[in-house]
């Protein structure tokens, strides 16, 4: 059967793995036939990622993305033993959340360095002509935050936004060597930390919430299906772009 989404045949890494967004992705592109190397800095919830997946051939490396000096011959070291890869998928990341008159430029560093600077020059590194065959495709995890306001995420919405941009310029440069580089701005996601999140809210504030989405709040399978389609041949004209993956949030 024609399946232009399929991932058969293609090496794909998984950042932010052992959790959440980047499990399911993980997970899923296993599904999909691709062979993937999942990171993450847990190894004990990346053994339980790895357990999920389907297929054989899959990889896990455990690396703290803040060590920015060490990204290189770690980007080495996984070509060294999976092969040039096909795709990247960044979905590490951190949060802090913290009206602004609280926030530190410490802050700030932090969490740019963990969300945005660590996935730029994961990317630097894995575009690199001897890691990455051609056509390949990057995909950044960003937020609806980038594009929206929401109260106590300055910090967060900022590393957020940064992708984005950061991400068009990218692609126009690696369009030359058919390497796309696209973006997905997720919306309220049920993983286990949202969902433990969700619980703390009063009955008010946690109806606020979901009547924001028209299509009510999101499942994990939502964005690694975005994800499928962006690593995969079926989005071969699409680069530089942001999808949002948010149940009709923004069109309000």
């Amino acid at each position: 059967m024609f399946n232009p989404f399929s991932l058969e045949g293609k090496t794909i890494i998984v950042t932010g793995a052992s959790s959440g967004i980047g499990r399911q992705c993980a997970i899923d592109c296993s599904r999909m036939g691709a062979k993937v190397a999942i990171i993450g800095r847990n190894e004990e919830r990346l053994n339980e990622t790895l357990s999920l997946m389907e297929g054989r051939g899959h990889t896990m490396f455990s690396y703290d993305f803040a060590q920015l000096d060490g990204i290189k011959d770690f980007i080495t070291l996984i070509v060294s033993e999976i092969g040039k890869i096909d795709g990247v998928l960044c979905a590490a990341g951190m949060e802090k959340s913290a009206p602004m008159k609280l926030l530190k430029p410490s802050d700030y560093e932090e969490i740019m360095k963990v969300n945005t600077i660590s996935a730029f020059e994961l990317v630097r590194q894995a575009t690199g002509v001897k890691v990455i065959n051609t056509p390949a495709s990057i995909v950044f995890i960003s937020s609806i935050t980038s594009v929206i306001a929401r109260t106590t995420t300055a910090a967060y919405s900022a590393s957020k936004g940064a992708l984005v941009s950061g991400a068009r310029v990218m692609a126009s440069e690696l369009a030359k060597r058919n390497i796309r580089v696209n973006c997905i701005s997720p919306g309220t996601i049920l993983t286990p930390l949202m969902q433990n999140y969700l619980s703390q809210l009063s009955e008010e504030d946690y109806q606020k919430r979901v009547n924001g989405f028209p299509l009510g709040l999101g499942e994990t399978t939502d964005v690694s299906n975005a994800c499928i389609y962006l690593l995969s041949d079926a989005s071969r004209w699409i680069t530089g772009q942001n999808i949002v993956v948010d149940g009709g949030y923004t069109i309000q």
